[in-house]
């Protein structure tokens, strides 16, 4: 006869006490990240909060990455549907530049957590 073994004693796993991010506000930030999983559209917003004037035109951003300004336009759109960007029209040209209420998150992306992304 081989001796019983005992059961196994059951853990539990502790409860999470708190989630940092309510369900709409990680839904909100889910698009908006995704809308920077898009190396063009990384690129455009890049230029955008980069450029001088604090603004880019549309067609500056076309000349960016060889591409039709129909490519680039859907780009802009995705960015500002999303929060981004902002923009004005003045006469037949598009003016975009970052909304202010994206400036610091924009400032932190390209400031540190792109730069340790792509750091070898």
């Amino acid at each position: 006869m081989t001796a019983a073994v005992p059961a196994p004693e059951t853990e539990t796993c502790a409860p999470v006490a708190t989630c940092s991010i309510a369900p709409e506000d990680a839904t909100t930030s889910a698009t908006a990240l995704k809308a920077l999983a898009d190396p063009l559209r990384l690129r455009i917003l890049s230029a955008v909060a980069s450029d001088p004037r604090g603004e880019c035109c549309v067609c500056d951003l076309a000349e960016l990455a060889e591409v039709t300004q129909p490519t680039v336009s859907h780009h802009l759109r995705i960015l500002k549907e999303t929060g981004w960007l902002v923009s004005d029209r003045r006469g037949t040209w598009v003016h975009y530049r970052i909304a202010l209420s994206r400036r610091d998150a924009v400032d932190t992306l390209f400031g540190s957590v792109l730069d340790s992304l792509t750091r070898h």
